[in-house]
């Protein structure tokens, strides 16, 4: 396959349509084109920092771990070869690889989640509700083992495939199958006492 690193002729808008795909934007940049880094950087950075997010349980860890995965795809785009991977699943696990090494660095994890202050406008209850199952969610997710909660994180939240899921973990597809298995048996279990607390009795 062609190596996209060895010509400066990408251009938008070619034989792939107005949308370059994220090898070409990067290319784009490598060749300096500072818009290609801000259209990229809108792509893949919130889901950076969304799996980050997930994975670490605390938002400006998440932010710095976002940030320092896409430095580090900067820092490479000289030297990015088309066909070698997909740039977003090369940038989901430098970011899953930079959270366990944070994690490494710490004896316990940040659980801390402010949440919104009430307010006396209409809605604030389900606002309040909402908020309460995704702290519920996210104490449930840090409670799964590093790996199931890796899986979870891109199978159910990110809405990975499970093929590329395999590429990013350096797994087998099988093993992700049962790692996202048994992560959602344990997320279940753990949040079967709150279904009333958390507005799921109707469900």
């Amino acid at each position: 396959m062609e190596d996209l690193t060895s010509s400066g002729e990408t251009v938008r808008g070619g034989a792939s349509g107005p949308d370059p795909d994220d090898a070409a934007l990067l290319v784009l940049f490598a060749n300096g084109d500072a818009e290609a880094a801000r259209e990229l950087t809108g792509r893949l950075g919130p889901r950076c920092h969304s799996v980050a997010l997930r994975v670490l349980g605390n938002r400006a860890e998440a932010e710095d771990v976002a940030q320092e995965a896409m430095l580090r795809l900067w820092r490479i785009a000289p030297r990015w070869q088309q066909g070698r991977a997909r740039v977003s699943t090369w940038l989901y696990r430098v970011t899953l690889n930079l959270c366990l090494d944070r994690k490494r660095r710490k004896a316990a994890v940040d659980l801390d989640a402010v949440p919104e202050p009430a307010d006396a406008a209409p809605g604030a209850a389900e606002r309040l509700q909402e908020a309460a199952r995704i702290d519920a969610l996210q104490a449930a997710l840090m409670d799964l083992p590093e790996r199931q909660r890796q899986a979870v994180v891109l199978r159910h939240i990110e809405e990975l495939p499970n093929p590329e899921i395999a590429g990013i973990m350096d797994i087998s597809v099988e093993a992700v199958e049962s790692l996202t298995a048994r992560g959602k048996r344990a997320l279940a279990a753990a949040l079967a006492g709150r279904r009333a607390e958390l507005g799921y009795e109707d469900d």
